[in-house]
């Protein structure tokens, strides 16, 4: 069975990509020490989001990159641990030059976030889960 659990993201320049996420509030693993890559570190498990020029995470696909400007192949979701949490994250994402696709409000009642973009075009979901409000049953 599987132990770790990562994703790989194409990126045109790592050097930004890395400045934007740490403007974002996400951890970037200097000491991965691996040159022309990066690594994010997210939340208590460490999920792992690794970073690669698109050259190199074609080779490994051996298929076109989705052109993240006409379709979208995956939303990466984090949580959040308040509302105002959401609303920081979406403004650094801003200010680092990303996007906001989906402005901060709620949702059902019991879930607050918004949707960004970072300078890939890859679609981030930030999201705070009010557990005491959640419809049971």
């Amino acid at each position: 069975m599987p132990k770790q659990f990562w994703i790989n993201l194409p990126v045109k320049d790592i050097n930004k990509s890395k400045e934007f996420y740490s403007k974002v509030g996400l951890l970037v693993n200097e000491q991965h020490g691996i040159s022309g890559q990066a690594q994010l570190i997210i939340g208590d498990n460490n999920a792992t989001v690794m970073l690669f020029p698109e050259s190199t995470f074609k080779s490994f696909t051996n298929h076109e990159i989705v052109d993240t400007k006409q379709a979208t192949e995956v939303l990466l979701s984090v949580d959040a641990d308040s509302k105002e949490e959401v609303d920081e994250i979406a403004k650094n994402a801003v200010e680092a030059g990303g996007t906001i696709y989906g402005e901060p409000s709620e949702s059902q009642g019991w879930m607050y976030g918004c949707g960004f973009t970072d300078l890939d075009g890859h679609r981030w979901n930030v999201l705070y889960m009010d557990m005491s409000k959640m419809p049971k049953g």
